[in-house]
C-alpha cells in the first residue's frame, strides 16, 4: 500500500487552452475530449475547477479504464463522464439535486453514453446503503469510488461519511481505486485504513487515493 504523503502537486493550468462558455464545462480526456456540457450554474453543485479536475484525472485516469466507477456526489456529472470519455465499464452518478439530475441526464443523451452511464436522483448515503444490501448490484470488475461531497461534510458528518466509505472499500473488488476529494480542514487520520492512503493538496482541494 501506498504510504501517506502530503505535497503541492498542482498543475500550472494553460491559460491557452480553451475554456468551456459560462454554464458549461469541457470534457479534458479520452474520447469526448473537448466535448461541451451543461450545467445548471447553481452553487448547490460546487462544480470542480477544470484545473483541479484535470490534475485529479492526471493522477487517476490511467486506472479508469476497465474500471466500474461510482460518483457518490455527482454535482455536474462531470467525473463520471470524464470517467466513461476515458474507458471506464460504467459510470454510476448519485445526486440528490433533482433539477441538476435532468441536466445529468441530458447530458448522457447529448453524448450517446446511455448504455454506459446513469445517474440516481437520490440522497447518497440512503443509496449507498441500499447498495451494499444488494450484492447482486455490485458489479464484478475493480472498482472506482469518488467521493466529492460538500467539503463541509467533512466537518458536520464525518462519522456518517467514513461509515459509509468503509462499508464501500470492504466490498470492493481487489483493485479498486478510492478518491476522496476534501479541503484542509478534514483530518485523514479519519479515514478507513488511513496509513494507505496517498494524500496531495490541489489547493484548495484535498485529494485521497487508495488502491486496494
Amino acid at each position: 500500500m501506498t504510504r501517506n504523503k502530503r505535497g503541492r502537486h498542482l498543475k500550472n493550468w494553460n491559460s491557452n487552452q480553451a475554456q468551456a462558455p459560462q454554464g458549461k464545462l469541457r470534457i479534458i480526456g479520452g474520447t469526448f475530449r473537448g466535448r461541451i456540457i451543461d450545467y445548471s450554474g447553481d452553487p448547490v453543485t460546487r462544480p470542480m475547477k477544470d484545473n483541479i479536475r484535470e490534475a485529479l484525472f492526471n493522477l487517476v485516469g490511467g486506472w479508469v479504464k476497465e474500471k466500474a466507477v461510482f460518483d457518490l456526489f455527482a454535482g455536474t456529472g462531470a467525473i463520471g463522464l470524464e470517467a466513461v470519455s476515458r474507458g471506464a465499464t460504467a459510470a454510476t452518478m448519485i445526486e440528490r439535486h433533482f433539477p441538476t439530475v435532468k441536466i445529468i441526464q441530458q447530458n448522457i443523451q447529448t453524448l450517446d453514453v446511455a448504455a454506459a452511464a446513469q445517474v440516481h436522483a437520490s440522497d447518497t448515503f440512503f443509496w449507498v446503503r441500499q447498495f451494499v444490501k444488494n450484492p447482486a448490484d455490485h458489479p464484478a470488475e475493480p472498482w472506482m469510488v469518488f467521493c466529492c461531497p460538500p467539503y463541509d461534510f467533512f466537518v458536520d458528518r464525518t462519522e456518517e461519511l467514513m461509515t459509509m466509505l468503509d462499508s464501500l472499500i470492504s466490498l470492493a473488488p481487489p483493485e479498486s481505486i478510492f478518491v476522496v476529494e476534501s479541503d484542509r480542514r478534514f483530518e485523514h487520520t479519519h479515514l478507513p485504513l488511513a496509513d494507505d492512503w496517498a494524500i496531495r493538496e490541489y489547493s484548495p482541494a484535498v485529494i485521497a487515493t487508495l488502491k486496494r
